[in-house]
């Protein structure tokens, strides 16, 4: 979309590029000069903040090619000329006056009808040049084309498509089915950015923000990239030690061992076996879980008997009512 300032702005000297420069040049000098002048890196500096808007304007136009064939045709008609505050007059200076300078762009005499300040209508190629419409110029000072807003959606995943990655598909109004792929390790509460796919603009269409919830799983929780599991042994197992099977996200198993003497609530940590991300990879966390049985056979509540007088003289609790004491 074409802007009436353009005439007077030199947006390849402003990126600081030649007017036969590459779109990969334009692009290289646009991202240094943003990063340079970048309201984030330069807070509270009115004058940086207003280089910024001036190279954010000159990319816009030089990066889209239909933009930058309009911007070059009508710097090589208008010649840069200034034009004075009012009236009908000429421009300042003398020479030509405000229709001179459009008069062959349109391919009109200077004297001729057509594209005069006030009069005949402008061809529709160059209608948003002077603010839209049928006749006359006006809307002096426009703002260069904004790029189409995001949308927004949202979608829910299961643990295990959180956990290895999945494509799900968000169906439009008009029927319309967008593919949104969610990448392994994805935490509840993320968004995913499709690109392209939000609200049309004058600078390109916007992109579409998908926020994902994720379902519980029974067995599995997620704290941060670790995943907790809580795995039952029996009271053999804690007290006297052994090697347990322990299930893990990739639906494997892997043999573990559990240290003689685990109390209830005892954490193991499997290293490697939590989430993994293109970035990081977590650790699967075994918390103990001491199982008291509850239908005793005769023969085992004598066994648990004979424990029980072997071992009268430890008391869990000796140092309890010291310990509570205010």
């Amino acid at each position: 979309m074409a802007s009436q300032d353009w005439v007077e702005k030199d947006f390849y000297a402003t990126l600081g590029v030649s007017k036969d420069a590459s779109d990969a040049d334009i692009k290289k000098a646009y991202r240094k000069m943003a990063r340079k002048y970048h309201p984030d890196t330069n807070s509270g500096d009115p004058k940086a903040e207003s280089k910024f808007k001036d190279i954010t304007e000159a990319n816009s136009v030089l990066s889209d090619p239909e933009d930058r064939q309009q911007y070059d045709a009508i710097r090589a008609m208008g010649g840069g000329a200034r034009f004075s505050a009012g009236g009908q007059g000429g421009p300042q200076g003398g020479g030509g006056g405000f229709e001179d300078v459009f008069s062959n762009l349109f391919g009109q005499g200077g004297g001729g009808g057509g594209s005069r300040h006030g009069g005949g209508q402008v061809p529709p190629e160059f209608a948003d040049l002077f603010g839209g419409g049928g006749g006359g110029f006006g809307g002096f000072g426009q703002q260069a084309p904004r790029k189409g807003a995001d949308r927004t959606a949202s979608t829910t995943i299961s643990f295990g498509g959180s956990m290895k990655g999945t494509t799900i598909g968000l169906r439009e109004a008009n029927g319309e089915v967008i593919d949104v792929r969610i990448p392994a390790g994805i935490k509840d509460g993320q968004s995913v950015r499709v690109r392209g796919k939000g609200s049309p603009g004058g600078a390109g269409t916007g992109d579409l923000i998908v926020k994902v919830a994720v379902k519980a799983h029974p067995v599995f929780a997620r704290e941060d990239n670790n995943i907790r599991i809580h795995v039952p042994v029996t009271f053999d197992e804690a007290t006297l030690g052994g090697e347990i099977q322990v299930p893990t996200l990739t639906g494997e198993s892997v043999k573990m061992k559990v240290p003689a003497g685990s109390a209830n609530g005892r954490t193991l940590r499997l290293k490697g076996r939590g989430v993994k991300t293109s970035k990081v990879t977590g650790d699967l966390l075994v918390t103990l879980e001491v199982v008291v049985p509850q239908n005793l056979s005769k023969e085992a509540k004598a066994a648990i008997e004979a424990f029980a007088e072997a071992t009268k003289s430890e008391n869990p609790r000796e140092t309890l009512m010291a310990r509570a004491k205010l």
